[in-house]
């Protein structure tokens, strides 16, 4: 399945990005929703502008119990249906026993290793028959990011498409819309977390440091991506 990127302009919102991506896939187009600031914005400029946007999710076994009240939240609030992936339990029990419960520790290729199985694995089957899907990445967020586009092709996904709604958010523009409309939020934002994957690999960050050096800290900036937006 292979799609036409349209043409976005630069001062495009994100609800006129979302229904740009949405009418090019020309198909089902569901969110990878990890129940961050940015997604939980996303299903709601989804909502207001009345556009057809699946929700999925991965649980990846290891998820704080925080962002399970997230999901809880959305449900309730927007009546949404949230279609959730797992790991391969077989997968997840031959790297415990054979490599202990905290190898991503260890080596980066072990934590990708670790991430494959939760999260890259998974992703496979979810976006299996779409036509696109939508994240929360922003340019702000790392350097792994900086060169993002609205609307791109998904090459090591089949070809659909991949829209980034909020990419020219700022981190201020994306609190004051939570805040102004009252979103559900993962209570450990107001713990100085500023980006929440797994909990054994998300952290609190310090000050002057990005939004997402709390993940994955023992790591190089440039290798702080799980796999799921490879480039």
């Amino acid at each position: 399945m292979s799609a036409n990127i349209p043409e976005i302009t630069a001062n495009a919102t994100p609800a006129e990005i979302l229904r740009a991506g949405i009418e090019a896939a020309g198909g089902p187009v569901s969110l990878a929703c990890s129940f961050s600031l940015e997604d939980v914005a996303i299903i709601n400029i989804a909502h207001e502008a009345g556009l057809s946007l699946g929700v999925f999710a991965l649980d990846t076994g290891r998820l704080n119990e925080e962002t399970y009240e997230v999901a809880d939240a959305l449900v309730e609030r927007y009546h949404l249906h949230i279609e959730w992936f797992f790991p391969r339990h077989e997968e997840v029990e031959r790297l415990e026993r054979a490599e202990g419960l905290f190898s991503f520790r260890e080596s980066l290729d072990k934590r990708h290793a670790c991430c494959h199985i939760r999260k890259v694995e998974p992703l496979s089957r979810a976006l299996t028959g779409l036509a696109g899907w939508v994240t929360g990445m922003r340019r702000e967020q790392s350097v792994t990011r900086s060169d993002l586009k609205a609307v791109e092709l998904d090459s090591l996904n089949g070809g659909i498409l991949k829209i980034n709604p909020l990419i020219d958010w700022s981190e201020e523009q994306l609190t004051s819309y939570t805040d102004e409309h009252r979103l559900p939020k993962n209570r450990l934002y107001s713990q100085g977390y500023r980006s929440i994957g797994c909990a054994p690999c998300t952290r609190a960050v310090q000050p002057g440091e990005d939004a997402r050096a709390g993940r994955w800290w023992w790591e190089n900036p440039e290798n702080k991506e799980c796999g799921l937006h490879r480039r």
